[in-house]
């Protein structure tokens, strides 16, 4: 009889099977992404990432990409019914409509699910991470903040031993792309908004990236993972950077400062207990603080933990590359079975946490104020502070204005409470002396 060797291949292992909703330039980056660097992946996933099937609104529509090679749906929720699909990337957008139905099908169906939706997150994430946990599959969504940067695996994994202080960082990369233009141009905001549109990095609409909403998505899911809480969209507070001139980014660089829109979130322990501060701003950042260097569109994230110390997550915010850097990282977690809890406890366990009220916090701040050229301004508005005990450090006057009358008075102010500042403005609201609504940047602390 002849001798036979024993087998000793291993067998193939069973490749992760995706579907895509959405074809834009992220749904085409992945299918670029997962092409190029195929072997690559299967090597460190363990096991190859196929993708089986794919929908959008156009099927005819050149993305650069042979999507012809994957079966087509037209109705997007027909991904989450196929029986030849382990998990579906949704990168359709919105915080509802499709994307949340589609989201819902996916895991209720049993389907993991891989988004890149902040808004969709920020507002259904407890929804979406309970189907999860009831269905038993994974729901990842490192690509909803901060494009390629790591920053939701890193806090989830990195400081998981950690107590964070803090979060905050620059989370919209078309704010930051204004400020450092305007910072390096001397442009005021209008003129360099209009080229950032033409030039791609701002929306035709772009409302929710100027006025922080896009900011406070991203902020809410960071607060969620990093202090264990409820997200809590709701509870931001937000002011964008539309009224930010290019005298203030000047006087700014005058003082030492840039402006930057940052995200900040920490928890504030009371006598009823813990409170969470959430608030998105337009701030002065000193020209030493990591921050302060943090230019174009791209995005930064600090983390301060008990025992880690200080950590800066930084890169690209968004594009196609990046962001799908992210996508595909989830997928090779989830190929791996790294799954874990979405917003890294269970959802029975996330606290909810009431939002903290700020005005007894205390900081610098930088005010200004355009005003009409007469006499008499100078003294009513420093009486106003006088009157809200706020102490000024430095007070800066224009010269004699061009513009209609109008000049430009701006001041640091000593670090005194949130309230304090508050109060002083109060007291100037409805003053004929005042041609517009003061401007008011906190400096962040280095």
């Amino acid at each position: 009889m002849e001798d036979r060797l024993p087998d000793t291949a291993a067998p193939q292992p069973k490749p992760l099977r995706i579907a895509i909703a959405g074809l834009g330039t992220v749904g085409a980056g992945v299918i670029r992404l997962l092409d190029t660097n195929a072997t690559l992946i299967a090597a460190r996933a363990g096991r190859p990432i196929e993708v089986v099937a794919v929908s959008a609104r156009d099927r005819s529509k050149d993305r650069g990409v042979d999507i012809a090679r994957f079966a087509w749906e037209d109705d997007m929720t027909a991904l989450a019914r196929r029986d030849d699909i382990d998990v579906v990337v949704e990168l359709v957008g919105g915080s509802d409509g499709p994307a949340l139905a589609l989201s819902r099908a996916a895991l209720t169906g049993g389907k993991g699910l891989v988004t890149a939706n902040k808004a969709m997150v920020a507002h259904h994430g407890l929804e979406l991470a309970q189907l999860a946990e009831a269905a038993g599959v994974p729901l990842k969504f490192e690509a909803a903040v901060g494009g390629g940067i790591p920053v939701i695996k890193g806090l989830r994994e990195g400081t998981s031993a950690n107590v964070l202080a803090k979060v905050y960082g620059i989370l919209n990369g078309t704010c930051n792309y204004i400020l450092s233009t305007m910072e390096r141009t001397g442009a005021d905001f209008a003129d360099v908004l209009a080229d950032a549109q033409r030039l791609g990095f701002a929306e035709a609409d772009p409302a929710f990236d100027i006025e922080g909403v896009d900011a406070a998505h991203k902020l809410a899911i960071l607060a969620a993972i990093g202090f264990g809480t409820r997200i809590d969209f709701a509870g931001v507070r937000v002011n964008g950077i539309t009224q930010v001139r290019a005298a203030d980014i000047a006087q700014a660089d005058a003082l030492g400062f840039v402006i930057r829109l940052i995200g900040e979130a920490d928890v504030e322990e009371t006598p009823a207990g813990p409170r969470l501060l959430q608030r998105v701003r337009p701030c002065l950042v000193a020209k030493g603080h990591p921050l302060s260097a943090v230019d174009g569109a791209t995005n930064a994230v600090v983390a301060e933990g008990n025992f880690s110390g200080r950590l800066l997550f930084q890169g690209a915010g968004a594009g196609d590359g990046p962001t799908a850097s992210a996508v595909a990282a989830d997928l090779i977690d989830i190929a791996r079975d790294e799954v874990g809890a979405p917003f890294s406890i269970p959802v029975a366990q996330l606290a909810a946490m009431p939002p903290a009220e700020p005005g007894h916090r205390t900081e610098r701040t930088y005010l200004r104020f355009m005003v009409k050229d007469r006499p008499g301004v100078l003294a009513e508005i420093t009486a106003a502070m006088r009157d809200g005990d706020v102490s000024i450090e430095s007070l800066i006057q224009q010269g004699r204005g061009h513009d209609a009358g109008e000049v430009m008075v701006a001041m640091v102010t000593h670090e005194g409470q949130e309230a304090n500042v508050s109060a002083a403005l109060a007291l100037l609201e409805g003053s004929d002396s005042l041609t517009g609504e003061p401007l008011v940047l906190p400096i962040l602390p280095l």
